[in-house]
């Protein structure tokens, strides 16, 4: 099994630290923060001082002498106040890299152990198309299933769809005031409800806006909606037949969606599917004293005596008895604690979730619903235009995610014809690179930097073909393909860095395994997207310094392409788990 320099520097590290009488936890190294000193840093010296109650340099050159004529360095260097700088040799990295490129997963780390993640992304409501504040939560939601794949999970995506509450009774509301005669809505009437929906999907676009403005507007709109949802969820049959309808006609159009993007779910599951548990949940919850009444609703008192912060009750039923999110996000948790080897649930959903995501996690403890099961909430923030607020469309709508991916496709066609890298391709050509590059573009930026930070959404900076972008990486890999396809006749070998861009390069690629655990770890594919693009820049200062195929020596060109190669696996893999397509050409 591959193990990373850092993981072996580390074993050779506790051995020394026990005969020193250090601490072991203190056996750690890092990357150099001067690599002009060294490729990795060991600062455990400063750490050790009071428990030694010598001076820390005094321990780091204890730590020094210990390692020196190691083989596995080529210098031991103790800097400033006790800081050990250790230089990787040669044949260290060479064997490192022979390990790398023998093992099929790249050295990255079987963590899941066959366990079960659910992974709880996407969420659309079934009565409106999918709009901009979607993308974070599709685009993250389907990076950390490829991650948590990748890491020996089993996983299990699930969009779970907003079908079942008050947006419903807002539709059937609008709809009846629109067509009062429809079968749905005529008691006991005996007529066959339509086999078709009674709008279109363009239809339903608009309907729900204008049906959510007039029971903003308008109580007793609101009461009339209110009054169908909870005839809804009390098994009405003219209106379970409506819902099933425009169901099916948003659905159809959001699976659309999810295609394009490359998303993969394993179930398309809503509230609607633990409609029939909640009643019994609720009244498993009263009876047994976890949930109390309050004011004719029902709650969960969930705060504890060491917040910072007011933590109110979780609120399962309003008066009027219609299930709230937090009663279906109890059931569904509930349902899914059946699934075998359910180890974690990971819920991909807007930071300003977050207060409601703690409500229900501690409520499912005090129920005993999924114990022992990880609840994690990966909160994220708003995708913003220029001005820095959340992205609107030009008139100040909500914008839908068709339209930003369709601008962000436009622009790249457009700077791909302005580069020359369409040349020689025919239109279908042309619009697929395009699609590619926009998408991929789309999804780096979305992906890139700190999860719970928004980011701006700048169509023609998000497609340049430099700089922090999608395309820079895509290109990378692009490059390394055909590179590697002039280079057919000749064999690759062994890597054995010698120039310092080798070395750079091949170091990168070997950190590749724990950028991966680390991103699974801290649920934060924006590790890998940085990773990846410093990857990148490496191989760029390394094919402008170094000849590969042109490089006279048989054996110093084998070892720069086994270096390609390397290098092509780790960054068309970190695009795979991104969630980004590689284009055949650019």
């Amino acid at each position: 099994m591959f193990q990373s320099p850092a993981s072996r520097i580390d074993a050779k590290l506790a051995v020394v630290f026990q005969s020193l009488g250090l601490p072991a936890h203190l056996a750690r190294v890092q990357p150099s923060d001067r690599p002009e000193l060294g490729d990795l840093q060991c600062n455990g010296a400063l750490g050790g001082a009071r428990d030694l109650r010598r001076a820390p340099r005094l321990i780091a050159e204890d730590i020094a002498s210990c390692l020196r004529g190691d083989p596995a360095f080529a210098s031991v260097e103790v800097a400033g106040p006790g800081f050990v700088n250790l230089r990787l040799s040669t044949d260290f990295l060479a064997a490192c890299a022979a390990d790398m490129a023998a093992d099929d997963r790249l050295g990255i780390a079987d963590e899941g152990r066959g366990r079960l993640v659910i992974l709880d992304f996407g969420g659309p409501n079934v009565a409106k198309p999918l709009h901009v504040g979607h993308l974070r939560s599709l685009v993250l939601g389907e990076s950390l299933r490829r991650i948590h794949a990748a890491l020996g999970w089993r996983t299990h995506a699930d969009a779970h769809l907003g079908d079942w509450g008050l947006q419903m009774g807002m539709l059937s509301a609008a709809i009846r005031h629109r067509a009062p005669e429809l079968a749905y809505f005529q008691p006991a009437s005996g007529q066959p409800y339509p086999a078709n929906p009674p709008v279109t999907l363009q239809e339903l676009e608009r309907l729900y806006p204008e049906a959510a403005a007039a029971c903003r507007a308008d109580p007793e709109r609101m009461a009339e909606a209110r009054s169908d949802t909870a005839a809804l969820q009390a098994g009405d049959p003219g209106l379970l037949a409506l819902w099933h309808a425009l169901r099916a006609l948003s659905l159809e159009a959001q699976v659309a969606d999810f295609r394009e993007l490359g998303i993969v779910f394993d179930a398309l599951d809503g509230e609607s599917d633990v409609r029939d548990a909640i009643a019994p949940l609720v009244e498993r919850l009263l009876a047994s004293g976890v949930a109390r009444q309050s004011d004719g609703a029902l709650v969960v008192d969930v705060a504890e005596p060491d917040d910072c912060h007011d933590v109110p009750p979780l609120l399962l039923a309003k008066s009027d008895g219609a299930a709230l999110y937090a009663t279906t996000d109890l059931a569904t948790l509930e349902a899914r604690a059946a699934m075998s080897g359910l180890a974690r649930v990971v819920y991909v959903v807007d930071q300003r979730q977050a207060l409601h995501f703690a409500q229900v996690f501690r409520a499912a403890g005090k129920a005993g619903i999924a114990p022992g099961v990880e609840l994690l909430h990966a909160g994220f923030g708003t995708v913003n235009g220029r001005d820095g607020k959340p992205f609107k469309t030009r008139d100040g709508g909500v914008a839908k995610l068709t339209d930003l991916l369709d601008e962000a496709v436009e622009r790249a066609a457009a700077r791909i014809d302005e580069s020359g890298h369409g040349a020689g391709l025919d239109d279908a050509g042309r619009r697929s690179l395009a699609r590619q590059v926009g998408i991929g573009a789309v999804k780096f930026a979305d992906l890139s930097g700190d999860r719970l930070s928004g980011y701006v959404f700048d169509a023609d900076r998000l497609v340049a073909f430099e700089g922090r972008t999608g395309p820079y990486l895509q290109y990378a890999c692009v490059r390394l393909r055909s590179l590697l396809d002039k280079a057919a006749g000749f064999a690759s070998g062994p890597v054995v860095p010698v120039l310092d861009e080798e070395r750079d390069l091949l170091l990168s690629c070997l950190g590749f395994a724990g950028a991966v655990s680390e991103a699974g770890r801290e649920l934060q594919p924006g590790i890998l997207a940085e990773y990846a693009f410093g990857v990148a820049q490496r191989f760029s200062r390394f094919y402008a310094a170094c000849a590969v195929i042109g490089e006279p020596d048989p054996t110093v060109r084998a070892s720069r392409l086994g270096l390609c190669v390397l290098t092509r696996r780790v960054l068309e893999t970190s695009l795979d788990l991104l969630g980004m397509d590689v284009p055949p050409r650019m």
